[in-house]
């Protein structure tokens, strides 16, 4: 017998890796997680991706697949305290997870508590997060965990779903529903299984005939709001924080301040603000201005200690500053350009001037041999090739149209002449 007060979620949370939509690079037929249960052996990992796309089911999927003891700690409310517990019941079992929800919620210390047990394999850390773990999670706890990224559902992901609950699920099957309309189911679970699924429910639980016919209409009023507001992990947060970037890059202060405001008012972590600012900085302004970069990185550095409400002015400040600033991709377009290089040409050789010479052995060989030291020249610069001979004079920044890279142009031209064409 079902739980009546349990949420359609939980009654259909899947109980193997066949059952799991989505994710086919993790759990379809060539999925590495799938690979990984052939052997029987997992190694910590963090799932890192949106919020309703099976991180905490694909953990209690593998610990049943393993038949492992599993326990389950919130980054919200748990502590070191609440860790060393868990890490030494884990001692009387022969294979234990811990699961960590929103693990980059956790600070140093209480990371630096799971070093040792995930270290010795007392137990296997599984993290999940919404965050990018880089940016989040210590480089010492990183390096022991193999990272994987859960995508949002696809919208046909989302459909089997809704079929799958409506056929499914004992509560559901007492009455006949027949899905008119899905598109703002669709739109205001923003990708969201475990919300689909709920406001799925609702929606029909709302309805007393037995015969529920599902439209927009009926989701926007079970739902009580006639638009979605804004969702740090659903479309309103894509779309905005695109128009957030896409206003500072067209140089618009006043609409950038103005979608800046309108993810404050939702409640978005200024730590992802201050790190997309920081992104911007180099992408789109560049050396343009250099400063963007050492303004927004500073953001970044004072919103982590400062927090709401007064994070809101300095991200302001960083904000109207990147938009009224002047603006270049030079940077971004050279790296871009450079990658195609490689990806073309591979590993060519490096110069034998240009090579490292630590040994005798080397130093015979020539390594290093020719190198001219620019510092030994007038004005710090000498002119000597410095990329492989296959690609030489190969030109890959091209500075931008300002007065910052004008100056940058003409220095490189008068010091390479006509060889890169500057």
């Amino acid at each position: 017998m079902f739980n009546v007060n349990q949420p359609l979620a939980e009654r259909l949370r899947p109980q193997s890796l066949d059952e799991i939509i989505g994710q086919p690079h993790l759990v379809g037929s060539q999925g590495v997680l799938r690979g990984l249960l052939k052997t029987g052996f997992l190694p910590s990992m963090i799932f890192w991706g949106p919020p309703g796309v099976g991180k905490t089911t694909l953990a209690i999927v593998l610990a049943n697949q393993i038949k492992a003891n599993i326990s389950f700690l919130s980054a919200i409310s748990a502590g070191v305290k609440e860790i060393r517990d868990v890490i030494q019941k884990a001692r009387s079992y022969t294979k234990s997870i811990l699961f960590i929800d929103e693990i980059h919620r956790f600070n140093k210390s209480q990371q630096d508590a799971l070093l040792g047990a995930v270290e010795k394999g007392i137990l296997t850390l599984i993290g999940a997060t919404t965050e990018n773990p880089s940016f989040e999670v210590n480089a010492a706890l990183l390096s022991r965990c193999q990272v994987y990224r859960l995508h949002e559902l696809a919208q046909e992901d989302l459909l089997s779903l809704v079929d799958h609950a409506i056929s499914a699920d004992e509560k559901l099957r007492q009455k006949e529903i027949h899905v008119e309309e899905s598109e703002a189911l669709l739109r205001l679970s923003g990708g969201d299984a475990r919300k689909l699924l709920n406001l799925l429910e609702i929606t029909v639980m709302s309805e007393e005939e037995t015969v529920v016919r599902i439209n927009n209409e009926k989701v926007m009023a079970a739902a009580q709001s006639r638009t979605a507001m804004y969702d740090k992990q659903g479309e309103q947060h894509y779309d905005i924080i695109s128009a957030f970037i896409k206003s500072i890059r067209g140089s618009d202060p006043n609409a950038a301040v103005y979608y800046l405001a309108r993810m404050i008012a939702g409640g978005e972590d200024p730590k992802f603000i201050a790190r997309r600012l920081v992104i911007l900085a180099s992408e789109d302004i560049g050396n343009a201005n250099p400063t963007a970069l050492v303004m927004a990185t500073t953001t970044f550095q004072a919103v982590s200690f400062v927090g709401y409400p007064e994070a809101e002015i300095i991200l302001s400040q960083c904000t109207t500053y990147l938009a009224s600033s002047s603006k270049s991709n030079a940077s971004y377009r050279a790296i871009q350009e450079a990658k195609q290089v490689v990806s073309n040409t591979g590993d060519l050789p490096i110069p034998l001037h240009l090579r490292n010479a630590p040994t005798r052995l080397m130093k015979e060989m020539g390594y290093g041999s020719g190198y001219l030291y620019a510092h030994d020249y007038p004005g710090n610069f000498v002119e000597q090739e410095y990329l492989p001979e296959s690609i030489a004079a190969t030109k890959l920044y091209d500075p931008g149209e300002n007065p910052r890279e004008a100056e940058i142009r003409k220095r490189l031209k008068s010091i390479w002449h006509e060889k890169y064409g500057y």
